[in-house]
């Protein structure tokens, strides 16, 4: 599988784009709906409508790359809030994976003080 540098910023676009946009029409969109810089160090993900589709868009030092993957028979279990989220590339690659990371937990990061 692709994978992408742990401390990457992934954001989200909510709503189902038309698939037939290429890099252009999703930098525009980007910039337009998501209000956020296509040039930025970080890379965004958009999905189809029927959610068995996801387009990553990225851009590297002097272009833009744009990753593809489509789903023979299953389907992308996409996050519902209202806001623009960020996702870490961990999370990312579950959505990728098809995990509903809605109800994905971790522990709580614990920091103590002394071991005994």
């Amino acid at each position: 599988m692709f994978r992408l540098d742990e401390h990457l910023k992934v954001y989200l676009h909510r709503a189902p784009v038309d698939f037939r946009l290429n890099i252009n029409g999703l930098a525009a969109l980007v910039q337009q709906a998501l209000g956020l810089d296509p040039f930025a160090a970080c890379v965004y993900v958009f999905s189809n409508r029927r959610r068995d589709r996801v387009k990553v868009l990225g851009w590297d030092r002097n272009g833009f790359w744009l990753l593809l993957k489509r789903l023979e028979e299953d389907r992308f279990i996409w996050p519902s809030e209202t806001a623009v989220p960020t996702l870490t590339v961990e999370q990312l690659h579950w959505l990728l994976e098809g995990i509903d990371i809605g109800v994905v937990q971790r522990h709580p990061q614990r920091m103590y003080q002394h071991a005994g």
